[in-house]
């Protein structure tokens, strides 16, 4: 379990000042010019020996994707570009950082784009979030009168600034290079790659992108020291992480906790068990609602991490936990009819570039609405099954892979329900005709 001096997000909850002299008092903006004055690479490869991993869905070493930006800086600036378009459903992680504890989030924009030599750093936030937008602007408009950014940064000689941009609500411009092709003012659509935005990214510039926790965890790793941070979790899934736990418990919340923690453990600790108790769970989503559902015998011992969910065919993804229990509230819960709402979102939100997504998420979803009801034949299943597989991968972006893979997940470890509703579908209409 993650002592509270272990804990990065010390504001989590909102209960202090969120800010810049509530966040000084907590440690943040403690010897910024310090560790910049390590310089661009002993920075990157302390964030590599960290372990650090992207909490914004796909797991790649964070200082590895630092290290892909051009070493010297020509005739294109580099940039950073932070990803706070938090639109997963079940995902509620990123939004508490941007309104209880911004300054982490700044002070972290400021030493990531110093490493990859970034002057300007943009804030992509969802267009929902505007008390959360204002929030952050005022922690930047802080910072910058109190000269930790700007110009002659925390006095360290180095120029930054950041840009604060809102979408407007649009799934799709959480895929990285959609985001950019939004911030430069274009439709939201995913690009082709190569070119990585390594390479070229916004404005045709050496260009990464990173998601919030990932960028608000930097300071501190730099502060306490990589092996702090990578004494955490099991090799290769190492640090604490921010959980978002919501569905069937009897306490939904947010909690940093350290990687590889148990499911069980980690729902019952913090989020006070499954509603009926744990003999009581049917399912468990545990990334967000673009990975596949895990049945309860497989939650048991799972643990939380990157390696242990992908062994299991499923992924952590966001850590958004999202938990099914057999009967909740008065009512059984229906898994099909759950999953069947997920699709509906992923059809809503394609942005229509990709003819398999664009074509097979509104299949899926109408096939998905006949298995809701039993109004379908057996053999659908498998049709159903291999047209996932035929989306899943050959889109230009991930969401195609989303909208497959809990599909995917159904089929694999309910497929027995599915059945069951259509034979009963089949019965009852000779019996309604009598």
């Amino acid at each position: 379990m993650l002592q509270d001096q272990d804990r990065i997000f010390t504001n989590l909850y909102g209960l202090q000042d969120w800010g810049l002299d509530g966040a000084r008092s907590r440690g943040d903006w403690d010897g910024t010019k310090a560790i910049l004055a390590k310089g661009t690479e002993q920075i990157i490869e302390e964030v590599k020996a960290s372990g650090l991993r992207g909490r914004g869905g796909a797991g790649f070493s964070t200082g590895m994707k630092w290290s892909f930006m051009p070493k010297e800086v020509g005739d294109r600036p580099h940039y950073l570009v932070i990803n706070a378009d938090e639109s997963e459903p079940g995902t509620c992680k990123d939004r508490e950082i941007l309104r209880h504890d911004p300054h982490k989030l700044v002070e972290g924009a400021l030493i990531a784009s110093f490493a990859m030599q970034a002057h300007t750093a943009f804030i992509y936030v969802r267009g929902e979030f505007y008390n959360e937008a204002a929030r952050l602007q005022a922690a930047i408009d802080q910072a910058r009168e109190a000269g930790l950014i700007g110009k002659n940064a925390c006095g360290s000689g180095w120029d930054f600034d950041i840009v604060l941009h809102r979408g407007a609500g649009a799934y799709i411009c959480g895929e990285e290079s959609a985001m950019l092709e939004s911030l430069e003012g274009k439709k939201g659509q995913p690009r082709m790659k190569p070119p990585f935005p390594a390479a070229s990214g916004i404005y045709g510039c050496p260009t990464t992108v990173n998601n919030v926790e990932s960028i608000a965890v930097v300071p501190t790793i730099l502060r306490r020291g990589p092996e702090w941070f990578a004494g955490f979790g099991r090799p290769n899934n190492t640090g604490t992480k921010l959980f978002c736990i919501s569905g069937h418990v009897n306490n939904p919340c947010t909690v940093e906790e350290e990687m590889s923690i148990p499911l069980r453990d980690l729902l019952e600790r913090h989020a006070g068990g499954v509603i009926g108790g744990w003999d009581n769970l049917l399912a468990v989503i545990p990334g967000g609602s673009s990975v596949p559902c895990l049945p309860q015998d497989v939650c048991g011992d799972m643990l939380m991490d990157f390696d242990a969910l992908r062994e299991v065919k499923s992924g952590l993804g966001t850590a958004a936990v999202i938990v099914m229990a057999k009967e909740a509230f008065g009512r059984q819960t229906d898994i099909i009819e759950a999953i069947q709402r997920l699709s509906h979102f992923y059809m809503h939100e394609s942005c229509g570039q990709c003819t398999p997504c664009r074509e097979g998420t509104g299949w899926m979803y109408r096939v998905m609405s006949r298995l809701v009801t039993g109004d379908a034949e057996i053999a659908e299943i498998d049709a159903l099954e291999e047209v996932t597989r035929q989306v899943e991968g050959h889109t230009i972006c991930a969401l195609g892979d989303a909208a497959a893979w809990p599909i995917q997940g159904l089929i694999r470890h309910f497929r027995p329900e599915i059945e069951n509703r259509i034979v009963s579908r089949k019965a009852a209409i000779p019996a309604a005709a009598e």
